[in-house]
């Protein structure tokens, strides 16, 4: 400030650089202070608190002490809802109808904060354009162990083969999906279809996604950033196989919230609404048309409820599900 007619604008850029960097070092320092003051306080209620190693390529490179809230919608309401004139919050999977958290309603609430409001929120829903009953198959395999991981390979391959391409491939676990990638990818590559992978292609996966849309006859396998954020409509996506129920890891950050939030109904609703977004992501214009494959057959019929109402979950084996699944891509009626 004392000097802001003489100094020269690259100095003052540098002692910009050099203040800022001291800030957030001296945020750092703060809240190093403020962790080894909680190690002695105990953990606040409504937070839990873990320490964690973080390893890569088999290596410890890292060790820190982590605090999250339990409800994380908690500090959304304050910073964002309850400062809004209005706020809008829109979802195709924003209820769950088989949550014991309540019917509908009380799940969508509990997930975006509205019940931290002072008054209650407008609820609208509105029914679905799609007619799924016609345009979409829903498959449980019965004869494929999920543990045999040469056994999910081989169905995959079949299935992917049986579509002709235009498959989405979903997995729990990135090691599972490289392990069936190494399986399947030299078989589709005789069969003339292109199989690309996240966490294996060095592609970022937005341009893993604009590839598969524009190539009908490709494959893609991904995990759950593909499950929730893939917009893919038209033929070029007919199939989606996954490869196990979703259910959520039992870390310690997710034990603290399933203690909070219902116990087993809260594991329930969590894969119900994965199985939904995935499911979702098959049929977005009124002429798609698909097959959805759930490669577990330990898969409970109270995630059912995860689908469209009136869309019959079939368990077949894979023979049969490889002749549905290449008779619907065909355009004849299903059997």
């Amino acid at each position: 400030d004392e000097r802001a007619a003489s100094l020269e604008s690259d100095s003052r850029v540098r002692i910009e650089a050099a203040g800022r960097g001291l800030e957030r070092r001296a945020e750092t320092v703060r809240a190093w202070r403020a962790m080894l003051a909680g190690l002695g306080e105990g953990t606040p209620e409504r937070f839990v608190d873990w320490l964690a190693l973080s390893r890569r390529g088999g290596r410890d490179f890292d060790v820190g002490m982590h605090r999250h809230w339990i409800d994380p919608t908690i500090p959304f309401a304050e910073a964002v809802l309850m400062r809004c004139h209005g706020a809008l919050i829109t979802s195709a999977t924003l209820r769950d109808h088989s949550s014991a958290l309540s019917e509908d309603w009380r799940s969508a609430e509990v997930r975006t904060g509205a019940l931290h409001l002072p008054l209650p929120a407008h609820r609208v829903s509105l029914p679905s354009p799609f007619d799924y009953v016609t345009q979409t198959r829903i498959i449980v395999i019965r004869d494929v162990r999920r543990d045999d991981l040469a056994q999910v390979a081989a169905a995959y391959r079949e299935l992917f083969i049986a579509a002709g391409g235009g498959a989405l491939g979903l997995f729990t676990a990135i090691h599972r999906l490289r392990r069936v990638y190494g399986r399947i990818a030299p078989a589709l590559d005789a069969a003339g279809l292109t199989l690309l992978a996240q966490h294996v292609d060095d592609i970022d996966t937005a341009t893993l996604v604009d590839i598969f849309r524009a190539e009908p006859d490709s494959c893609l396998l991904g995990t759950d950033a593909l499950r929730d954020g893939v917009d893919v409509p038209g033929p070029a996506l007919r199939l989606i196989v996954f490869d196990r129920v979703p259910w959520p890891r039992p870390d310690i950050l997710h034990r603290a919230r399933r203690a909070a939030f219902g116990g087993p109904a809260y594991d329930d609703m969590m894969a119900r609404l994965r199985i939904k977004q995935a499911y979702g992501r098959m049929v977005r214009r009124a002429d798609d048309r698909g097959v959805f494959v759930m490669l577990d057959p330990a898969f409970p019929s109270r995630l059912h409820a995860a689908f469209p109402p009136g869309v019959p979950v079939r368990r077949l084996g894979l023979a049969e599900a490889i002749a549905e699944t290449r008779r619907l891509v065909a355009g004849a009626p299903a059997e």
